[in-house]
Protein backbone atom coordinates (compact mmCIF):
# COMPACT_ATOMS: atom_id res chain seq x y z
CA UNK A 1 0.00 0.00 0.00
CA UNK A 2 2.83 2.38 0.80
CA UNK A 3 4.42 1.81 -2.61
CA UNK A 4 1.10 2.48 -4.30
CA UNK A 5 0.69 5.71 -2.33
CA UNK A 6 4.17 6.91 -3.27
CA UNK A 7 3.55 6.01 -6.88
CA UNK A 8 0.29 7.91 -6.81
CA UNK A 9 2.03 10.92 -5.30
CA UNK A 10 4.72 10.68 -7.96
CA UNK A 11 2.12 10.69 -10.70
CA UNK A 12 0.32 13.57 -9.04
CA UNK A 13 3.58 15.50 -8.75
CA UNK A 14 4.27 15.00 -12.42
CA UNK A 15 0.81 16.19 -13.43
CA UNK A 16 1.18 19.33 -11.32
CA UNK A 17 4.50 20.17 -12.99
CA UNK A 18 3.30 19.54 -16.55
CA UNK A 19 1.70 22.35 -18.52
CA UNK A 20 -0.24 22.38 -21.73
CA UNK A 21 1.72 24.13 -24.50
CA UNK A 22 0.73 27.65 -25.33
CA UNK A 23 -1.35 27.49 -28.49
CA UNK A 24 0.14 30.04 -30.87
CA UNK A 25 -1.26 31.12 -34.23
CA UNK A 26 1.35 32.44 -36.67
CA UNK A 27 -0.16 34.65 -39.37
CA UNK A 28 2.33 35.19 -42.18
CA UNK A 29 2.61 36.17 -45.83
CA UNK A 30 2.64 39.14 -48.15
CA UNK A 31 5.12 41.26 -50.01
CA UNK A 32 8.78 41.95 -49.64
CA UNK A 33 10.00 39.21 -47.26
CA UNK A 34 10.99 35.55 -47.18
CA UNK A 35 7.98 34.32 -45.24
CA UNK A 36 8.47 30.73 -46.35
CA UNK A 37 11.69 30.50 -44.36
CA UNK A 38 10.70 32.91 -41.63
CA UNK A 39 7.71 30.86 -40.52
CA UNK A 40 10.13 27.99 -39.79
CA UNK A 41 12.73 30.23 -38.16
CA UNK A 42 10.14 31.69 -35.82
CA UNK A 43 8.17 28.58 -34.91
CA UNK A 44 11.12 26.23 -34.46
CA UNK A 45 13.27 28.85 -32.76
CA UNK A 46 10.63 29.74 -30.18
CA UNK A 47 9.66 26.12 -29.52
CA UNK A 48 13.28 25.25 -28.72
CA UNK A 49 13.10 27.82 -25.94
CA UNK A 50 9.51 27.65 -24.70
CA UNK A 51 6.56 25.27 -24.42
CA UNK A 52 4.65 26.50 -27.47
CA UNK A 53 2.72 24.63 -30.16
CA UNK A 54 1.92 26.26 -33.50
CA UNK A 55 -0.82 26.67 -36.04
CA UNK A 56 0.70 28.37 -39.09
CA UNK A 57 -1.41 30.22 -41.64
CA UNK A 58 0.64 31.32 -44.67
CA UNK A 59 -1.46 33.01 -47.34
CA UNK A 60 -1.48 35.78 -49.89
CA UNK A 61 1.55 35.19 -52.07
CA UNK A 62 3.63 38.36 -52.46
CA UNK A 63 0.81 40.85 -52.93
CA UNK A 64 -0.43 43.66 -50.69
CA UNK A 65 -4.21 43.18 -50.69
CA UNK A 66 -4.86 39.65 -49.47
CA UNK A 67 -7.39 39.15 -46.66
CA UNK A 68 -6.54 36.19 -44.47
CA UNK A 69 -9.33 33.64 -44.44
CA UNK A 70 -9.31 33.23 -40.68
CA UNK A 71 -9.89 36.94 -40.05
CA UNK A 72 -13.25 36.67 -41.80
CA UNK A 73 -14.56 34.08 -39.36
CA UNK A 74 -16.53 34.95 -36.26
CA UNK A 75 -14.53 34.53 -33.05
CA UNK A 76 -11.46 33.63 -35.12
CA UNK A 77 -9.18 34.22 -32.18
CA UNK A 78 -10.88 32.10 -29.52
CA UNK A 79 -8.90 28.87 -29.96
CA UNK A 80 -5.48 30.45 -29.37
CA UNK A 81 -3.45 31.66 -26.41
CA UNK A 82 -1.42 34.12 -28.51
CA UNK A 83 -1.31 35.35 -32.12
CA UNK A 84 2.01 36.15 -33.78
CA UNK A 85 1.53 38.59 -36.65
CA UNK A 86 4.29 38.54 -39.26
CA UNK A 87 2.35 39.81 -42.28
CA UNK A 88 2.79 42.50 -44.94
CA UNK A 89 -0.45 43.67 -46.54
CA UNK A 90 -0.41 47.46 -46.57
CA UNK A 91 -3.01 48.21 -49.25
CA UNK A 92 -6.15 47.08 -47.40
CA UNK A 93 -8.32 50.04 -46.41
CA UNK A 94 -11.51 48.27 -45.33
CA UNK A 95 -12.44 49.77 -41.94
CA UNK A 96 -14.63 46.92 -40.74
CA UNK A 97 -12.11 44.25 -41.76
CA UNK A 98 -9.12 45.97 -40.16
CA UNK A 99 -10.97 46.82 -36.97
CA UNK A 100 -12.17 43.23 -36.75
CA UNK A 101 -8.58 42.00 -36.55
CA UNK A 102 -7.52 44.50 -33.92
CA UNK A 103 -10.57 44.48 -31.68
CA UNK A 104 -10.53 40.68 -31.49
CA UNK A 105 -7.39 41.11 -29.37
CA UNK A 106 -8.74 44.10 -27.46
CA UNK A 107 -11.97 42.42 -26.40
CA UNK A 108 -10.83 38.82 -25.89
CA UNK A 109 -7.55 39.56 -24.14
CA UNK A 110 -5.65 37.15 -26.41
CA UNK A 111 -2.11 38.56 -26.58
CA UNK A 112 -0.45 39.71 -29.78
CA UNK A 113 3.16 39.55 -30.94
CA UNK A 114 3.69 41.95 -33.83
CA UNK A 115 6.77 41.67 -36.02
CA UNK A 116 8.43 43.91 -38.60
CA UNK A 117 6.15 44.56 -41.62
CA UNK A 118 3.07 43.96 -39.51
CA UNK A 119 3.63 47.59 -38.52
CA UNK A 120 3.21 48.63 -42.17
CA UNK A 121 0.19 46.42 -42.76
CA UNK A 122 -3.33 47.80 -43.23
CA UNK A 123 -2.04 51.36 -43.37
CA UNK A 124 -4.44 52.18 -46.20
CA UNK A 125 -7.09 52.28 -43.45
CA UNK A 126 -5.22 54.78 -41.28
CA UNK A 127 -7.36 57.76 -42.36
CA UNK A 128 -10.57 56.06 -41.24
CA UNK A 129 -9.58 54.08 -38.13
CA UNK A 130 -6.84 54.07 -35.48
CA UNK A 131 -7.59 50.62 -34.11
CA UNK A 132 -4.75 48.79 -35.86
CA UNK A 133 -2.22 51.39 -34.64
CA UNK A 134 -3.65 51.18 -31.13
CA UNK A 135 -3.05 47.42 -31.20
CA UNK A 136 0.51 47.82 -32.48
CA UNK A 137 1.39 50.61 -30.06
CA UNK A 138 3.35 52.55 -32.70
CA UNK A 139 2.79 54.30 -36.01
CA UNK A 140 5.22 53.97 -38.93
CA UNK A 141 4.85 54.28 -42.70
CA UNK A 142 8.42 54.00 -44.01
CA UNK A 143 11.80 52.44 -43.33
CA UNK A 144 15.41 53.48 -43.76
CA UNK A 145 18.06 51.99 -46.01
CA UNK A 146 19.34 48.44 -45.54
CA UNK A 147 22.13 48.79 -43.00
CA UNK A 148 22.86 47.00 -39.75
CA UNK A 149 20.86 48.36 -36.81
CA UNK A 150 22.55 49.11 -33.48
CA UNK A 151 19.87 48.62 -30.82
CA UNK A 152 20.29 50.18 -27.38
CA UNK A 153 18.68 48.43 -24.41
CA UNK A 154 16.61 51.09 -22.62
CA UNK A 155 15.10 48.78 -19.99
CA UNK A 156 17.78 46.29 -18.88
CA UNK A 157 15.76 45.34 -15.78
CA UNK A 158 12.66 44.45 -17.79
CA UNK A 159 12.34 40.65 -18.02
CA UNK A 160 12.10 40.76 -21.83
CA UNK A 161 15.44 42.57 -22.02
CA UNK A 162 17.29 40.36 -19.53
CA UNK A 163 20.23 38.78 -21.33
CA UNK A 164 20.02 41.26 -24.22
CA UNK A 165 23.08 43.19 -23.09
CA UNK A 166 23.59 46.94 -23.26
CA UNK A 167 23.25 46.89 -27.03
CA UNK A 168 23.10 44.60 -30.04
CA UNK A 169 24.07 45.24 -33.65
CA UNK A 170 22.00 43.20 -36.09
CA UNK A 171 23.77 41.24 -38.86
CA UNK A 172 21.66 43.10 -41.42
CA UNK A 173 18.92 45.62 -40.92
CA UNK A 174 16.00 47.76 -42.01
CA UNK A 175 15.07 50.30 -39.35
CA UNK A 176 11.46 51.48 -39.36
CA UNK A 177 10.88 55.18 -38.74
CA UNK A 178 8.43 55.47 -35.83
CA UNK A 179 6.40 58.66 -36.09
CA UNK A 180 4.23 58.05 -33.02
CA UNK A 181 4.49 56.01 -29.85
CA UNK A 182 1.00 55.44 -28.48
CA UNK A 183 0.18 56.20 -24.79
CA UNK A 184 0.12 52.61 -23.47
CA UNK A 185 3.43 51.68 -25.08
CA UNK A 186 6.67 51.17 -23.16
CA UNK A 187 9.79 51.38 -25.33
CA UNK A 188 12.39 48.73 -24.42
CA UNK A 189 14.89 49.22 -27.22
CA UNK A 190 15.70 51.93 -29.74
CA UNK A 191 18.08 52.57 -32.61
CA UNK A 192 19.45 55.69 -34.26
CA UNK A 193 18.18 56.47 -37.75
CA UNK A 194 20.85 57.61 -40.19
CA UNK A 195 18.39 59.42 -42.45
CA UNK A 196 16.18 60.99 -39.76
CA UNK A 197 19.05 61.64 -37.35
CA UNK A 198 16.87 60.61 -34.43
CA UNK A 199 16.21 57.53 -32.34
CA UNK A 200 13.35 55.21 -33.21
CA UNK A 201 11.67 52.62 -31.00
CA UNK A 202 12.30 49.10 -32.26
CA UNK A 203 11.35 46.88 -29.30
CA UNK A 204 8.38 47.62 -27.03
CA UNK A 205 5.37 46.43 -25.05
CA UNK A 206 1.82 47.71 -25.29
CA UNK A 207 -1.50 47.27 -23.55
CA UNK A 208 -4.51 47.29 -25.88
CA UNK A 209 -7.75 46.81 -24.03
CA UNK A 210 -7.51 43.43 -22.32
CA UNK A 211 -4.56 42.28 -24.45
CA UNK A 212 -0.86 42.46 -23.79
CA UNK A 213 1.19 43.19 -26.91
CA UNK A 214 4.87 42.68 -27.65
CA UNK A 215 6.33 44.31 -30.73
CA UNK A 216 9.55 44.68 -32.66
CA UNK A 217 10.24 46.28 -36.03
CA UNK A 218 13.43 44.24 -36.37
CA UNK A 219 13.30 41.18 -38.61
CA UNK A 220 13.54 42.02 -42.30
CA UNK A 221 16.40 39.62 -43.06
CA UNK A 222 16.55 35.92 -42.27
CA UNK A 223 20.10 36.35 -40.96
CA UNK A 224 18.78 38.65 -38.24
CA UNK A 225 15.85 36.42 -37.30
CA UNK A 226 18.15 33.40 -37.06
CA UNK A 227 20.49 35.07 -34.58
CA UNK A 228 20.41 33.92 -30.97
CA UNK A 229 19.76 37.43 -29.67
CA UNK A 230 16.71 37.91 -31.86
CA UNK A 231 15.08 34.55 -31.18
CA UNK A 232 15.82 34.86 -27.47
CA UNK A 233 14.17 38.25 -27.05
CA UNK A 234 11.31 37.27 -29.34
CA UNK A 235 10.66 34.22 -27.15
CA UNK A 236 10.78 36.28 -23.98
CA UNK A 237 8.41 38.80 -25.53
CA UNK A 238 5.91 36.10 -26.45
CA UNK A 239 6.07 34.59 -22.97
CA UNK A 240 5.70 38.02 -21.38
CA UNK A 241 2.63 38.75 -23.49
CA UNK A 242 1.14 35.45 -22.24
CA UNK A 243 2.15 36.23 -18.64
CA UNK A 244 4.48 33.22 -18.62
CA UNK A 245 7.78 35.04 -18.05
CA UNK A 246 9.22 35.54 -14.57
CA UNK A 247 10.97 38.69 -13.38
CA UNK A 248 14.37 37.21 -14.24
CA UNK A 249 13.45 36.67 -17.88
CA UNK A 250 12.89 32.92 -17.60
CA UNK A 251 9.79 30.93 -18.57
CA UNK A 252 7.49 30.28 -15.64
CA UNK A 253 7.11 26.69 -14.45
CA UNK A 254 5.94 24.38 -17.19
CA UNK A 255 6.60 26.82 -20.04
CA UNK A 256 10.29 26.26 -20.64
CA UNK A 257 11.55 24.07 -23.50
CA UNK A 258 10.54 20.42 -23.42
CA UNK A 259 13.38 18.05 -22.56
Amino acid sequence: MKKITLLALGILGFSVQAAEPLKALLITGGCCHDYTKQKTIISQGVSKRANVSWTILHEGGTGRTHRFSIYQKKDWIKDFDVVVHNECFGAIGDKAFVEGIATAHRDSGVPAVVLHCTMHSYRAADKITDEWRKLLGVTTVRHQQHVAVDIKNLQPKHPIMKGFGESWKTPKGELYEITKVWPNTTVLGQAYGIRTKKNHACIWTNQYGKARVFGTTIGHHNETMQSETYINYLTRGLLWACDKLDKNGNPTKGYGPSK
